[in-house]
């Protein structure tokens, strides 16, 4: 019983931990520094806000720095996204690979996030 009991927790609190899905295509837009838009091979558009960070908005200091550096590590490239959820703008939200680098962690890394 107490197993079945943290398990449910589990999922409750994690939901998007557990139903995560991933998708490919090629950055087509850099949106700011967290808002990507990728195109698939059936030329449909998904936009993607990175997962558990927030970099400033593009009128904010260091706004568009963080745009252009996520736009160097991503803009024209084949990149994998591994999508947690949905936001309330109806962006898919999700953690963004090239070539097996995690973006996300490189934005913070480099002080942007």
């Amino acid at each position: 019983m107490k197993n079945i009991l943290l398990l449910i927790f589990f999922l409750l609190t994690f939901p998007t931990l557990s139903f995560s899905k991933t998708i490919t295509g090629k950055i087509i837009s850099v949106a700011d520094g967290d808002t990507i838009t990728i195109l698939n091979n059936h030329k449909q558009q998904t936009k993607i806000r990175l997962y558990g960070i927030d970099t400033p908005e593009k009128g904010q200091a260091y706004g568009k720095k963080a745009k252009k550096f996520t736009a160097s590590l991503t803009a024209g490239k084949q990149v994998s996204v591994k999508i947690y959820n949905t936001d309330r703008y109806g962006r898919s939200v999700g953690v963004v690979f090239v070539s097996g680098t995690n973006v996300n962690e490189e934005i913070v890394r480099a002080g942007y996030a």
